[in-house]
This record gives C-alpha cells, structure tokens and sequence, in this order.
C-alpha cells in the first residue's frame, strides 16, 4: 500500500492483494521505520459504525477508517476510487482511495507484479 500525502490530502493506493486482504480481514497496513523507537504505521480498515470515509491521527498512527458497506462494495467492483472531504481545523482533509495501477511505460527498481493492471494498456500487453 502506497501512502501519498500533499498539503491537506492522504491518499492511499492498494494492489490486488491489498484490496484482497480488506475484503477478506478487513484491514491492511504498512510501516516505515526511522528510528529503533519510532516507527510510522499506516492503516486502512473496515469499520462497522462509521458512514463516511475518516481519517485520524493518533502517536505514530495514520489510520483511514472506509464503511463496511463501501468497502465490500470497492473491493467487489472495477471502481477504481474512493473520495471523502473531513472537516478539520482550518479547513479539510481530502482522503482519496485508489485501486493501484501498473505503469504504462517501465520503471527501474519498481515491483508492479501485483498491481492491477493499467486499462489503457494495449491488449496482451506485459506488466512494467
């Protein structure tokens, strides 16, 4: 899972064992070390009680909670996105979910075996 922060904006963006792994458990998450005690870990998870997209941010947690009905339903589909605006002090939080796509054109050092694959990829066409 890709974490993508800009300004006032989170996006996330899972390959097809990620969404996989939403549908099935209900969660996925990464982590990014910087130090022996201070590790960032990002989460997307399912969540029974909410009706919109959330974001919050606890300690060393960036934690992205999607509506169960949503989930299942993005996970099932060919949609490729999820959006949600929250209030925030000063203004808002834009939360973006997307299903990741394998590049048109190949790049060096980037595994995209998993992603899904790019629909404007000629026909037959190899994975980057």
């Amino acid at each position: 899972m890709k974490l993508r922060i800009k300004g006032s904006s989170l996006r996330l963006r899972l390959t097809q064992g990620e969404v996989q792994q939403l549908a099935e458990t209900g969660e996925v998450q990464e982590q990014v070390p910087f130090t022996a005690s201070a590790t960032l870990t990002y989460r997307l998870k399912r969540d029974s009680k909410i009706k919109d997209i959330t974001a919050n941010y606890i300690g060393n947690l960036i934690e992205i909670l999607i509506p169960e009905r949503t989930s299942r339903e993005w996970c099932a589909t060919d949609r490729v996105t999820l959006e949600h605006s929250q209030p925030v002090p000063g203004g808002e939080l834009r939360v973006t979910l997307e299903k990741d796509f394998a590049c048109l054109a190949p790049r060096a050092g980037e595994d995209e075996s998993d992603n899904f694959p790019h629909p404007q990829a000629p026909p037959g066409s190899p994975k980057c």
